[in-house]
C-alpha cells in the first residue's frame, strides 16, 4: 500500500475523511517546530507558532491550490506568523532573539541540533556548547531576510523553487540572498567572541 502524499491527505481531509489532518500534523510538526525554533530563537514561542500554523492550515484547507505542494504552503504560513510575532515583540521592546545560552542548562543545546555531539569528554562537550552558543548568537543577530533563507536552505534542505514560494520572492533573489546570507554568517561567526561570557 502506497503512502499518501501530503496533498492527498489534505484532499481527503477536505472530503471529510477522519484522521487525515492528524496524519499531516504528525508528519510535519517536528520539523516545523525545529524551523520555527531556529527562526524565532525561542522554544515556547515555536511551540505556539506550530499550533497556530496548523490551525491556519485547518481553517484555510478548502482554499488550498492543489497545483502547489503542501509543504511550502505550510512553511509560508508558519514563516508569516513568526515574522508577525517577532515584529510585534520588537515594537514592544522585547528582544527574544538575543537570549543567551545558560551553559548550566543542558536543554539549551537543542536549538541547533545540527551540530552533532561526537566527543564524549567533558572538555569536548564544553567546547561543543560554546560553538553552539556562538552559532545561535550569530544566527539570531542576522537580518530576518537572510536568516530565514539560510534556515530553509541549509537546515531544512528546501529546493530554491520552494524557498521562493515560501518567502514570496523570485528564484534569482533566493540565490543572491542565500549567497549574501552565507557570507554574512561566515564573517559574523569569525568576528564573534569565542567565549560566550564576552557577549553577556
Amino acid at each position: 500500500m502506497s503512502v499518501p502524499t501530503d496533498e492527498e491527505l489534505l484532499a481527503e481531509h477536505i472530503a471529510g475523511q477522519p484522521g487525515r489532518f492528524e496524519q499531516l500534523v504528525r508528519r510535519h510538526s517536528e520539523e516545523l517546530y525545529r524551523f520555527l525554533a531556529r527562526f524565532a530563537g525561542n522554544d515556547a514561542l515555536a511551540e505556539d507558532l506550530v499550533q497556530e500554523s496548523f490551525l491556519q492550515v485547518y481553517r484555510s484547507a478548502e482554499g488550498f491550490d492543489f497545483g502547489r505542494r503542501f509543504r511550502p504552503w505550510l512553511y509560508t504560513i508558519a514563516a508569516n506568523k513568526a515574522r508577525d510575532i517577532l515584529r510585534s515583540r520588537r515594537r514592544r521592546g522585547e528582544v527574544p532573539l538575543d537570549a543567551q545560552l545558560d551553559t548550566s542548562e543542558a536543554e539549551g543545546q537543542k536549538y541547533l541540533d545540527f551540530l552533532a555531539d561526537t566527543a564524549p569528554t567533558p572538555a569536548s562537550n564544553l567546547e561543543q556548547t560554546e560553538v553552539q552558543a556562538r552559532v545561535r548568537k550569530v544566527l539570531a543577530d542576522m537580518p530576518d531576510h537572510l536568516r530565514e533563507v539560510l534556515i530553509l536552505s541549509y537546515y531544512h534542505r528546501f529546493p530554491y523553487k520552494e524557498i521562493a514560494d515560501v518567502l514570496g520572492i523570485p528564484l534569482g533573489t533566493v540565490k543572491s540572498r542565500l549567497h549574501a546570507a552565507v557570507g554574512h554568517f561566515g564573517q559574523a561567526y569569525r568576528e564573534a567572541p569565542e567565549d560566550e561570557s564576552e557577549v553577556r
